[in-house]
């Protein structure tokens, strides 16, 4: 790494630095932290990953947040994420720096959205590519320091413009309802079933309706099973058709 005087006040200094890329080493400037901010508008926006992760805790749709300790917006809550570095992949950084906030481990993340309006931060402008998964039960035990679980209509005051994101993503989910079982252990009762479908669309289902609607569009088929522990007319119980 080299520097190189950016102000001939000698406060702020242009850093230039050399990274190597696909074996080839390209100079990459920024300023330190000193820097004003036309001196931080003149270099290209940052650009983060967060992760938007659903689940149902106490029979209620919710994600979990993470308290932010640094400004901007320290004290507030925010989606779980981080920076974008050199030598990872995008789906690798998503995946980490969701293990490193929450504890949390999903079998697969998939890419939501990109947002980057410019007034998204008050800092800086910053790039988020956003990735989105559904947990059950026992994959959304994990917990750690600065987390919490917030159903997804009572939400804080959030950092940036991360309650936008999440009204995004919930949209993703309503728009593949059918998905509704991933919320629930393998074999499960279509009362438990349409439960999850009203927490995911936010109104309630009419019972006959559902019932019929859900058999007909063949996303569940019978296990043979019933509910145990019910002494009058215990229920069937389901599975989702891979």
């Amino acid at each position: 790494m080299y520097c190189l005087p950016y102000s001939d006040r000698g406060q702020h200094r242009l850093l230039i630095v050399e990274v190597t890329i696909s074996r080839r080493k390209v100079p990459v400037r920024y300023f330190t932290p000193g820097a004003n901010v036309s001196e931080r508008g003149a270099l290209p926006p940052p650009v983060a990953v967060s992760t938007v992760i659903f689940a149902l805790r106490e029979e209620t749709l919710s994600l979990p947040l993470v308290k932010r300790i640094k400004e901007p917006y320290g004290g507030l809550w925010a989606l779980p994420g981080g920076p974008v570095t050199w030598d990872e992949s995008l789906l690798h950084i998503a995946y980490r720096t969701l293990y490193d906030t929450t504890g949390l481990q999903p079998q697969y993340l998939e890419q939501l959205y990109t947002f980057g309006e410019p007034g998204r931060s008050i800092a800086q402008r910053v790039i988020s590519i956003v990735y989105w998964a559904q947990l059950n039960d026992a994959q959304a035990s994990a917990s750690a320091e600065n987390v919490h679980w917030f159903p997804v209509r009572s939400l804080p005051h959030m950092a940036f413009d991360h309650e936008e994101i999440i009204r995004y993503a919930l949209r993703r989910l309503q728009a593949k309802v059918e998905l509704a079982a991933g919320f629930l252990p393998e074999t499960f009762t279509l009362a438990q079933l349409r439960h999850v479908y009203e927490e995911i669309l936010g109104h309630a289902l009419d019972v006959a309706n559902f019932r019929r609607q859900v058999l007909k569009d063949g996303h569940v088929i019978e296990t043979g099973e019933v509910m145990a522990g019910k002494a009058h007319r215990p229920a069937k119980l389901y599975r989702a058709v891979e």
